[in-house]
């Protein structure tokens, strides 16, 4: 019987285990193709299961969707290149013409325009123009005096640099509230304040090139309102036509109603017939 001692000195391992011991180790290259091996033998049995099926055929519908919208998205662009001289509606033409000093003015703002923009300023592609006249010494005449021109200019100022009608529109109404006072200095800056519009820059713009840029705007609005025709102050222009008319304290020439609300119903049912106007000739 062996004794304890004898056994304490045998190998630990057998011959064969020392045989397994001493087999080189694989390369990490052998290691990858025997994963990529294992693996693919894995997704090939997965996919001959229920869930393997499902997946590809999902991925095969997802597939064949994304194709088809890229196809129509494709053929939406040829068409509307095709397409690219069909008018396009747009907005609807609104525009004021107004005096800065005339009352008729103030009332007009007051209780026609400013209301109905409330409601229809996305549907609009709303406009201030100006009455007045052009002297042959290359000057100009309003009907409220010189200090109406300049009134004129420095409202032409503040919607060239603020072309939203939020932001000017309201700039016109808080000067022509208090019409009377225009262009007073303190108006002005009161107005701008009240509104974000930087003095400095309806100064420069009033004044550039010694007030040739402000005159020159002044004199293209009033040619504006001349070759459409409009006298009075305050006159409302739609889609080109006259809307209504705002003369000595009374409404006139107002066939659909002098109401903000009767102004956003014509702009509602034009932008309307507009748009059908459109897909009719797609």
């Amino acid at each position: 019987m062996a004794s304890s001692t004898d056994m304490e000195k045998q190998p630990l391992l057998g011959a064969g285990d020392a045989a397994a011991t001493d087999a080189p180790e694989p390369t990490l290259a052998e290691l990858q193709s025997n994963i990529f091996t294992a693996q693919r033998a894995y997704m090939k049995a997965w996919s001959r299961t229920t869930s393997g099926k499902w997946h590809r055929w999902i991925m095969y519908s997802v597939t064949a969707f994304l194709l088809l919208v890229a196809a129509a998205c494709m053929a939406f662009i040829v068409t509307d290149s095709l397409d690219d001289d069909r008018p396009f509606p747009g907005r609807v033409p609104l525009e004021a013409h107004i005096m800065s000093r005339c009352p008729d003015a103030r009332d007009c703002l007051h209780d026609m325009i400013l209301p109905a923009m409330q409601k229809i300023s996305h549907k609009v592609d709303f406009k201030l123009s100006y009455i007045g006249n052009s002297t042959t010494d290359d000057g100009v005449t309003c009907k409220h005096g010189q200090s109406e021109c300049l009134g004129d200019i420095v409202e032409l100022c503040a919607a060239n640099l603020y072309p939203d009608p939020k932001v000017y529109l309201g700039f016109v109404m808080c000067m022509t509230r208090d019409y009377e006072d225009i262009p007073d200095r303190s108006l002005v800056e009161d107005c701008a304040l009240e509104h974000g519009i930087s003095m400095a820059r309806l100064n420069k713009c009033a004044i550039d090139d010694d007030g040739a840029v402000g005159m020159d705007m002044l004199k293209a609005s009033f040619n504006r309102s001349s070759n459409a025709g409009v006298e009075k102050s305050c006159t409302v222009r739609l889609n080109g036509q006259v809307r209504c008319v705002r003369d000595n304290g009374t409404w006139t020439d107002c066939e659909g109603g002098s109401k903000a609300t009767d102004l956003v119903h014509d702009v509602m049912e034009q932008s309307r017939l507009n748009w059908e106007a459109y897909a009719n000739a797609a």
